[in-house]
């Protein structure tokens, strides 16, 4: 230890990943019961690719019809091993069955999508000891794997995995929007590959309504095909069976674009993709700076400003980028101040803004052109109070404005199609309460909704069912939750493709900042830093952009990458990136 000199900062050091794998040991000779079903608990949480080891510890028939890629069912500290109540006789001597119970967390299903659960697990499993060799076996077990939440963690990575959103372009250069479907795959079981069948299987049973693949139906990888890899310059290619024989160039560009979304998402050093069709055939390769060209998402957008209202509650913004503090006002009505305000949407590509008025009764839209003008709102709340009206507003990348009106005695959700026209009523037909606050994902295929019911707030994500010429009206349909265990929500922004942070109550704690995903799964890495009474949050669907937030007691703040926060306006508030 040094005795004399200064105190100075010293950077942490990331923690890496140190390629341990865990392998499954088979079971001993005349292992006991117990021994084997510890043997068995234990390989089902190894690395092995195909669970050779665990089926060891079944008898012949049982590994046959054992399916465990069918599910995994998470729990909090792993499955505890009870002995059943066992009858008499010599029978009972030579079998024993064995009662596998835990809380439940989450499960993923057979699609690897995850959902969170909750309640007790309880299962057998039979063994049976085999006349011939005296050893023990496990002939009957429920399908699919179970561990618990750290093992889980450890074993397994979150990866979204993109399609394209139905009926959605992006409203300025007519781009399919890419949408993220977040699975779970074996993190140290060539990940790679299972994120191609994966994609090629398609989306998921949640988001499958509301996107399109351009992979033909049934296109797989080719037969013989067992393990995909990238070359030395980082190219990978990916042989197709003879589903894809036909297509041409366009819808060619269309599925690698699909592939190098996903993979970069796995493996951001990838650089391009190729596609074959039977007999090696080269159907298209595709660089990562054709993929942005070929389509819209959100991640690689980089806004170029940030906004928020300034104390004379005029739009005000400054450079997204910079480190700067001098916000100036937007060209344009609003940035004039011809109406006072309480929040603003800004739309994906800056040139329209939607107002709510100070009071919260209207919302205006208005260009952001020095010669704009503000014309007559285009909705109103009859609401009581402020807090009974308007919610901030929220664009999509195809140029639609969502809105809610929390007035409780008539409570709704609108679209307002462009930007522009009627409000359209929304339908959400399995609302459990009262929106109050509203956050389109860019891709216009998801929802995330804040509702009130019993004095409590809940975060949920639905998807959204477009009219598409049916008379129905848009929806929003299957709400789920993407984040169990907060309540008393006061502030959310999505902060990424299938990423949100949110402002709330933990369950019996106290209020915190954190990421969440989609699916309500747990991220794993350090939160963002504490701040004291948020009221509103911004973050940016491109991770590199600061984490924005108004406080109570701050004004509007900005949190830099390995900073801590920083004021930006005392007297700002209703902070804002594009959407």
């Amino acid at each position: 230890m040094p005795d004399r000199g200064d105190l100075r900062d010293v950077e942490s050091t990331p923690r890496q990943d140190t390629g341990v794998r865990v392998f499954a040991m088979p079971p001993a000779e005349d292992a006991e019961p117990s021994e084997i079903m510890q043997g068995f608990l234990e390989a089902l949480t190894s690395d092995d690719p195909e669970y050779d080891t665990a089926r060891k510890y079944l008898t012949a028939d049982a590994a046959r019809t054992w399916r465990p890629e069918r599910s995994a069912t998470v729990l909090a500290n792993g499955p505890s091993v009870v002995p059943d109540h066992q009858p008499a006789g010599q029978e009972a001597a030579d079998t024993l069955t064995y009662v596998l119970a835990g809380t439940r967390v989450a499960t993923v299903d057979a699609q690897q999508a995850y959902a969170p659960a909750d309640g007790s697990y309880r299962n057998r499993v039979h063994l049976a000891k085999d006349a011939k060799s005296g050893q023990w076996r496990i002939d009957a077990l429920p399908q699919g794997v179970v561990m618990g939440k750290s093992d889980f963690q450890r074993n397994y990575t979150s990866v979204g995995k993109y399609y394209f959103a139905s009926g959605t372009t992006v409203r300025t250069t007519g781009q399919p929007v890419a949408v993220a479907d977040p699975v779970f795959v074996r993190s140290k079981v060539d990940p790679m590959t299972q994120m191609v069948r994966s994609l090629l299987a398609g989306p998921t049973s949640w988001l499958e309504p509301a996107v399109r693949s351009s992979f033909p139906t049934g296109t797989a990888l080719r037969k013989g095909v067992s393990e995909l890899a990238p070359d030395d310059q980082n190219r990978l290619t990916v042989p197709l069976n003879a589903k894809v024989s036909r297509i041409g160039p366009a819808r060619c560009t269309e599925m690698a674009t699909q592939l190098l979304f996903t993979l970069r998402n796995l493996t951001p050093t990838l650089e391009s993709v190729e596609l074959q069709a039977p007999g090696g055939h080269r159907l298209c390769d595709l660089r990562e700076e054709a993929a942005e060209s070929a389509a819209w998402h959100a991640s690689a957008q980089h806004p170029e400003n940030l906004y928020f209202l300034d104390g004379k509650h005029r739009l005000v913004r400054l450079p997204a980028a910079g480190t700067g503090t001098g916000a100036v006002p937007v060209p344009g009505p609003l940035g004039r101040g011809e109406r006072s305000l309480r929040s603003v949407a800004v739309s994906r590509d800056e040139r329209t803004v939607a107002g709510i008025g100070a009071d919260a009764t209207n919302l205006y839209v208005s260009s952001l052109e020095p010669d704009g003008r503000l014309e007559d709102p285009v909705l109103s709340s009859q609401g009581v109070t402020p807090d009974d009206r308007l919610t901030t507003p929220s664009w999509d990348a195809g140029g639609d404005l969502w809105v809610a009106d929390r007035d409780p005695r008539d409570p709704r959700l609108y679209v307002l199609e462009r930007g522009a026209g009627k409000p359209v009523r929304v339908t959400v037909p399995e609302l459990p309460g009262h929106i109050r606050d509203v956050r389109v994902a860019a891709d216009g295929a998801r929802i995330a909704l804040v509702v009130e019911k019993d004095g409590k707030q809940s975060l949920l994500i639905g998807r959204v069912a477009r009219d598409q010429g049916s008379g129905d009206g848009p929806a929003v349909v299957e709400l789920r939750s993407a984040a169990p265990d907060l309540e008393q929500i006061t502030a959310m922004s999505w902060a990424g493709d299938s990423r949100l942070v949110a402002v709330g109550l933990e369950q019996g704690g106290v209020h915190q900042m954190r990421y969440v995903q989609v699916d309500g799964s747990a991220l794993h890495g350090p939160a963002p830093a504490a701040l004291s009474g948020v009221l509103s949050i911004a973050a940016s669907e491109d991770e590199r952009a600061p984490l924005v937030a108004y406080s109570e007691d701050d004004g509007v703040v900005r949190l830099p990458s390995g900073a801590q926060w920083q004021k930006v306006d005392k007297d700002g508030t209703a902070p804002v990136y594009p959407g």
